[in-house]
């Protein structure tokens, strides 16, 4: 691997909004960190004992700060107490709706209740149905279609029936 791809791989991580990426190879291992978008940080190790390291690295070792989309949610979160948020089970492309010529699964207003689907996240080419576990009104919906979402990141917000 040279040092063009390891630079378009980590474009590529950093768009994609995942936080850490790691590929191993028998010749080497790379590891992919991202936090703000002008905070990059790799390592790569090759089987000698060296490390090179091909983005600025910041001096102080800072907490991961959250991809845009988290930012997004956190901004907006649930106007009263009572309302219930659905998080991502997992890392991966959050849909709204189950193919691109079909309506959304839900939008503001609509009433779910457990066992709805509410949307479809589709990590390592499966597509993963989203069941509502609360009866309640969608009071908004925290993430854009078709953009990747972490593990445990808000979808939507619910108001409890």
């Amino acid at each position: 691997m040279d040092i063009k791809e390891i630079q378009n791989l980590i474009r590529f991580v950093a768009k994609s909004g995942a936080s850490e990426v790691k590929l191993e190879t028998d010749d080497f291992k790379i590891t992919i960190r991202t936090g703000k978008e002008e905070e990059v940080k790799t390592q790569i190790v090759t089987a000698a004992p060296q490390m090179v390291h091909a983005a600025p690295q910041p001096q102080a070792a800072a907490p991961a700060a959250p991809a845009p989309t988290e930012q997004k949610a956190e901004e907006s979160p649930a106007a009263s107490s009572n309302q219930i948020t659905i998080n991502s089970p997992m890392i991966g492309t959050f849909y709204r709706r189950p193919s691109p010529d079909k309506d959304v699964f839900v939008k503001v207003g609509d009433v779910v209740k457990p066992g709805d689907v509410v949307c479809i996240i589709e990590a390592m080419k499966l597509f993963n149905e989203i069941e509502s576990e609360v009866s309640g009104k969608v009071v908004k919906v925290l993430v854009d279609d078709q953009t990747p979402v972490e593990y445990d990141q808000p979808l939507f917000v619910i108001e409890p029936a």
